[in-house]
């Protein structure tokens, strides 16, 4: 597994949007699409991770449609094609994700007419999308990994989702967006590694009173997450889509180990987990 990008709404140049990539027997699986996703995808293949080859990119799962997850969408479903990709991208998400496919092929109609019928002879298939908006359930199986979404909190959003990825030798948490709930909570247990999203518990204490009322309904602090890794107990516990407001990834590391003594890291882009 690997972290496209660990950042946030911020445009913080030494981290993409939120991505994060499932590779089993070098298939990826895509959990989010935030800005460069395409790009950290071929970094982290020039690294050496070959099932990460641009073209490779067919299986997306978005956790809820905020614009820091989903800007990479139209990159994610173009430049593969355009770099040689023929099977459709199949794209799992929570109601509303289909409406915002199908816009983004009729905003790039004219570049999917150039590209098919003009001299560069671009294929027919490899920028279509194939879409199953999906909400607490089993979403997807195949010989390689089951893959089970269920609901989260996250704000104003209604729908807004964490998945759960079974694979032959671990299983993977993705938290996406969220403050701890019930729902989330039961899906973390049992778990390998837990990524999850975190906010720095000292420097949320000065936040102005509005941020603060919107940040607590809609994230997780680290000493929340460090009580509920206490009661999951995850293999590892991978800090992402991190929110310091000045404080130091140590400082938000000792924050969680101030009550939980497991294995916990700070992400940064292209970690291998």
């Amino acid at each position: 597994m690997i972290l496209l990008g660990t950042g946030t709404p911020n445009a913080e140049p030494d981290r993409s949007g939120p991505s994060i990539a499932v590779l089993v027997d070098k298939r990826p699986y895509l959990i989010d699409c935030g800005p460069g996703v395409v790009r950290s995808a071929a970094r982290a293949f020039e690294k050496g991770l070959k099932g990460l080859s641009p073209v490779r990119l067919n299986t997306l799962f978005i956790t809820h449609l905020h614009s820091d997850h989903t800007l990479g969408l139209p990159d994610l479903i173009f430049t593969p094609w355009v770099l040689g990709r023929k099977v459709p991208l199949k794209i799992f998400g929570p109601p509303g994700t289909a409406a915002m496919a199908k816009n983004i092929l009729r905003a790039w109609k004219d570049d999917i007419r150039v590209r098919t019928k003009g001299l560069e002879k671009a294929n027919r298939t490899g920028y279509r999308v194939r879409i199953k908006e999906v909400g607490e359930e089993k979403v997807y199986e195949d010989d390689l990994l089951k893959v089970s979404s269920f609901r989260v909190e996250h704000g104003d959003w209604d729908h807004a989702l964490g998945y759960r990825f079974e694979g032959p030798d671990r299983t993977v948490v993705i938290s996406g967006d969220c403050r701890l709930s019930d729902s989330s909570v039961e899906n973390y247990r049992g778990c390998d590694v837990l990524i999850h999203e975190a906010y720095c518990q000292r420097t949320f204490d000065s936040r102005p009173e509005g941020w603060k009322a919107y940040h607590k309904s809609a994230h997780t602090s680290t000493i929340e997450l460090g009580k509920i890794a206490n009661e999951v107990k995850p293999g590892v516990l991978v800090l992402t889509h991190q929110l310091p407001w000045g404080a130091t990834p140590d400082e938000m590391i000792e924050e969680v180990r101030s009550v939980y003594d497991g294995d916990v890291r700070f992400g940064t882009d292209l970690d291998v987990i």
